[in-house]
């Protein structure tokens, strides 16, 4: 599985559904320097940055 398949499998679960998810993955955030997650997913250093993000939305910080 590459790095952009995991990121998808991980932000359905934080949000709980594939739209929401995508919705997510889709849209640039200023903590990723403007950059979607989805396209830092690409490699191993902005999967890692993107998981980060994730995570502190799953424990509750805004993103």
């Amino acid at each position: 599985m590459n790095y952009v398949d995991q990121i998808h499998r991980q932000a359905e679960r934080v949000f709980g559904n594939k739209a929401k998810a995508d919705a997510w993955l889709n849209q640039p955030r200023s903590a990723l320097g403007d950059r979607t997650p989805l396209t830092l997913a690409h490699n191993e250093a902005g999967y890692l940055l993107a998981t980060d993000a994730l995570e502190r939305i799953d424990h509750g910080y805004s993103v």
